[in-house]
């Protein structure tokens, strides 16, 4: 064999290894093969999502200051009390109720169950996918404009803030190409080191404020010319926050990297309480930091920087903190504060694309909404990549233009999760925490409808995602329809002894319509059967009745029941799908028996195509046909392929 005829093998292997439909290994920016999950103290662990939300601190302030002008700190209160009063508590609440990192999405899926919750979750997934890929290319365009701005960066790199941020998105996706090692150490050295730095410009700053008091005074002064009384202040304030909604980021990270947590020793999978109360620590305390800084850094970033420089070419476009940096504390500081907040922005986009290959294991490949390879890290890896390349040009690495689309992801996570949590209290007779929770949720609508009202181009992007998903997912999910469709097949005691009855001659499965469970009903089929099928009055049959239970589920462990009704012997299992189901008891049968079994089946009356779309959307249908189909796919050997029989 040529070098030429090896390679494409060799790239496929490469590209399909480490397949998993278990999310477990993706909690953060990492990719461990073939150990054991190590936990973390849950203080290091904030840190792996701090890499997330302390790194908006790298371009908050500045779009706080475009947003609001001299406003910028009133209504950053307003987004911290909204965090600490609204999105902490709502988020406190997931980590109870998704102990394994499932998040709020989960929650809602099994509160909106059969076809509905799933599309509702699809739709989520597309925000969800807005957030993260914004979270990679905005984070990437900000370490870019960090790069650019740096007086000693080299003047070929002036203005080609695309070109910098496609060759960090590149370096991002080469590296999980490659496979991370373990990383909560690399986070707690980026996160301490970059919280450290910014404690020091925080005092530089405050140090300048207080030897110079005239920057509060003209502040003030521009305050109440621009616009007059306090309460039109603080009115205004309550107006533009949704600007401001990129400071919110963060929690549904939080709550992904649970598993990471280190527990209890009697922490069990149902109750891992010490992980839950280390989750809760982890997200009051980054709540609280992100908080304090982010009422501190408003203020002095806009007190302190001219206005003219926080717009698009300026100076603090995109770095206002590292202004600060340069200009009080020198070059040699301000070039270490960029390269300490370029690596945590570039570490961000990692935890952004680690999400990413979070959510598509864990939710698409179980709704069969996923093609094979979905189920393997690199493809992955390389389609989110070229989706961030794609939203990076088009919108020119611009981290002003890039933010509505991130805080409509941001918004409509935390609204979902205000939801699910309002309605599982609800559910659980929780009737004070579910009003509290209606308030925050009603809080987010509105701010998530005026970011949308003002700033659509966030809802365009995320429309996209979702159709292409919805696409993808339905265009999966036709094609992976003829699979068997079940995660095991077992019996119970009645059920095994009339298989193993049958297998002492020739095995001969009816199927019967779970709606007749009637002694005429089987009579009738029996008589039927026989007669068409010539099979003789000596051989016994055996009825299978398949109930579908909730068709939006793609596959289900199958649990069959033996009964004795009437004198007929009959199988029951409930399942997704009817032909699926008996096609994967056919081969189990034969597996367990070592005897080929037969089926008979009635045709199915009405159209075809109806018929087809049926089984498609609902589990059943044309069940003759489709049932042989999977069995085929199945069992490529002919001699052991059970027998359809059609009548």
């Amino acid at each position: 064999m040529t070098t030429r005829d090896r390679s494409p093998s060799r790239l496929r292997s490469w590209l399909f290894e480490n397949i998993t439909e278990e999310p477990s290994g993706h909690q953060g920016p990492f990719r461990v093969v073939s150990k054991p999950e190590q936990k973390h103290p849950w203080w290091k662990v904030m840190c792996l999502t701090g890499v997330d939300y302390f790194s908006s601190l790298g371009y908050q302030p500045g779009i706080a200051a475009l947003a609001a002008g001299v406003l910028s700190p009133m209504a950053t209160l307003v987004l911290v009390g909204l965090t600490l009063l609204g999105a902490l508590p709502v988020y406190r609440r997931v980590a109870q109720e998704s102990p394994r990192g499932e998040g709020s999405i989960a929650m809602l899926a099994r509160l909106l169950p059969k076809w509905g919750g799933k599309i509702f979750v699809l739709v989520l997934l597309g925000f969800a996918a807005t957030d993260f890929i914004i979270t990679m290319t905005l984070s990437a365009a900000d370490g870019a404009a960090h790069v650019v701005q740096n007086p000693f960066a080299p003047a070929a790199l002036r203005g080609e803030n695309l070109l910098v941020t496609l060759v960090l998105l590149g370096l991002l996706a080469a590296v999980f190409l490659k496979g991370f090692a373990e990383a909560i150490g690399i986070a707690v050295a980026l996160v301490g080191a970059y919280l450290t730095l910014n404690l020091v410009v925080v005092a530089a700053g405050l140090w300048h404020v207080v030897t110079a008091p005239s920057v509060v005074t003209d502040w003030t002064a521009a305050l109440t010319a621009e616009h007059g009384s306090p309460w039109m202040m603080v009115a205004i304030s309550l107006l533009v926050f949704p600007k401001l909604a990129l400071g919110l980021s963060g929690f549904e990270t939080g709550v992904a990297v649970m598993p990471q947590i280190e527990g209890d020793p009697s922490d069990t999978r149902s109750a891992p309480r010490g992980r839950i109360r280390g989750a809760r620590h982890l997200l009051t305390t980054a709540a609280l930091i992100m908080s304090a800084f982010l009422i501190v850094t408003s203020f002095l970033t806009t007190v302190l920087i001219p206005a003219d420089e926080f717009k698009a070419g300026g100076q603090a476009n995109g770095r206002a903190l590292a202004y600060l940096a340069h200009e009080y504390l020198g070059n040699v500081f301000g070039t270490v504060y960029d390269v300490s907040t370029i690596a945590i922005l570039w570490f961000a986009g990692a935890s952004a694309m680690a999400g990413l290959l979070n959510l598509v294991p864990r939710y698409l490949p179980r709704f069969g909404m996923a093609p094979d390879w979905a189920r393997a890290v690199r493809p992955l890896v390389l389609v989110f990549a070229a989706i961030a390349f794609g939203v990076t040009w088009y919108f020119d690495a611009s981290v002003d233009a890039q933010g509505s689309a991130y805080a409509t992801g941001v918004l409509v996570l935390i609204t979902s999760a205000a939801v699910a949590v309002a309605l599982s209290a609800y559910r659980r007779g929780q009737r004070r925490k579910a009003i509290g929770f209606v308030v925050v949720a009603v809080i987010f609508v509105y701010t998530t409808v005026v970011n949308i009202v003002e700033r659509p181009e966030g809802l365009h992007l995320a429309i996209l995602f979702i159709l292409a998903i919805l696409t993808v997912s339905f265009a999966s999910r036709f094609t992976r329809a003829y699979e068997l469709r079940a995660y095991s097949v077992s019996y119970d005691a009645t059920a095994r002894e009339l298989i193993d009855e049958a297998a002492r001659g020739v095995i001969r499965i009816v199927a019967h319509d779970a709606d007749r469970p009637y002694p005429e009903a089987y009579r009738a089929k029996e008589s039927a059967r026989r007669r068409v099928s010539r099979i003789p009055a000596a051989e016994h049959l055996v009825f299978l009745e398949v109930s579908v239970t909730d068709a939006s589920e793609f596959a289900t462990d199958l649990r069959v029941h033996g009964h004795h009704r009437e004198g007929f012997r009959v199988l029951t299992v409930r399942s997704a799908a009817i032909p699926n189901s008996i096609a994967a008891i056919l081969l189990d049968i034969r597996d367990r028996t070592g005897t080929v079994p037969n089926v008979y089946f009635e045709w199915t009356e009405g159209n075809p195509v109806r018929n087809l779309l049926q089984f498609l959307f609902f589990g059943h249908g044309e069940v003759a046909s489709v049932t042989r189909e999977v069995l085929r796919r199945a069992e490529p050997d002919v001699s052991r392929r059970p027998r359809v029989h059609v009548g």
